[in-house]
This record gives structure tokens, sequence and C-alpha cells, in this order.
């Protein structure tokens, strides 16, 4: 067993408040954030030991599944997931920047994780349908190629689930950009 990171993302902030009450109470879990995003969705995002995760959100899936959007389970997620989420990453330079949008909270953790565990890339932020209107997206960066491989393999994920909604990769990108992202 080891650590995860599990989330579920429903339609309604009473169903998901319900539905995150329903996972702690199912396993061994932490609810590391739950909290109503744009336009009105409520997320909830856990942690703990992998069968404990899979259990709590199996549970929210199945019992309110009528009112899912999207939800996850990551194995042993990159350590660069958190502070790209709380805007703690410290990137000194931009060599080239990677971008990748989504329809929804879940498909940009997946995205993100698929995307730094596939290329040596940092994840400079993950903003989660916050001021969005539900959508979501994650910078990265590194060198060329690295940015490159990364957001086509995290396409290329997101688009199974039908969630991908726009990406690009921004080959030296002006100070200018680098100055207004980080």
């Amino acid at each position: 067993m080891g650590r995860a990171l599990g989330m579920i993302e429903f339609k309604t902030v009473s169903t998901g408040v319900t539905a995150a009450d329903a996972m702690v109470k199912t396993a061994a879990v932490e609810l590391v954030e739950a909290q109503t995003v744009c336009p009105g969705k409520y997320i909830a995002l856990i942690t703990g030991d992998l069968s404990a995760v899979d259990a709590a959100v199996d549970a929210a899936k199945v019992q309110y599944g009528e009112q899912l959007i999207d939800s996850f389970v990551l194995g042993n997620p990159h350590e660069g997931i958190f502070p790209a989420i709380y805007g703690t990453t410290h990137i000194e330079h931009i060599s080239s920047l990677g971008i990748l949008e989504t329809f929804d909270a879940a498909a940009i953790i997946v995205a993100a994780d698929v995307a730094a565990k596939t290329s040596e890339v940092e994840l400079i932020e993950l903003r989660i349908a916050k001021g969005m209107c539900g959508k979501s997206y994650v910078f990265l960066c590194g060198e060329v190629s690295a940015v490159e491989a990364a957001i086509s393999k995290a396409k290329a994920t997101v688009a199974e689930t039908g969630m991908y909604l726009d990406s690009a990769v921004i080959a030296h990108p002006d100070p200018q950009i680098c100055k207004s992202i980080l």
C-alpha cells in the first residue's frame, strides 16, 4: 500500500458535501481540500493508502453517481502536484512553457501527474476550476522537447475522457509572459 491521491467532482454542492462525508466515513483517508468551485460544482481531494483512497472514491461514485462529473485515484502522485495546486512552486527560469486546459477539475490533476511523470518538466501552477467557469489548466516548464512530450502524453490521456479543451507549447517565452505566470 502506497501513498495515493483521490478526487471527486460533483455537479452540486449538496451532493458534493454529502459524498465527501461518505468518503471520509468509508475509509481512513485525509480530506486535503473540499470546496465549491466554478460554476457551483463541488470538489473533494483526499489522500491516504491506495486501498483506502480507492474504497472512499468508489463509495462516493456508487452512492452519488448521478451527480458525478469526474473522479480519479492516483497511486504515488508526482511530488510536484501539491506545490502546483497551492502556488508554492519556485521556478527560476522558463526555457519553454507548456499549457494544457480541461473542461473539468479532476482531469487536470491526472493530466499534470501524467505530464510530470512523462519527462523532465516542472509543474508551475495547477488552477482547479476557480474563476474559470469550471475549466482548469496546468502550466509546466522545461526543455522544449521535454515539454512537448509531457503535453502530448497528458493531452492523449485527457482526450480519452473527453475532457481535453486546448494546449500549447511556447519555446522561449518572452520574459513578460514568464513574469506574468510566475
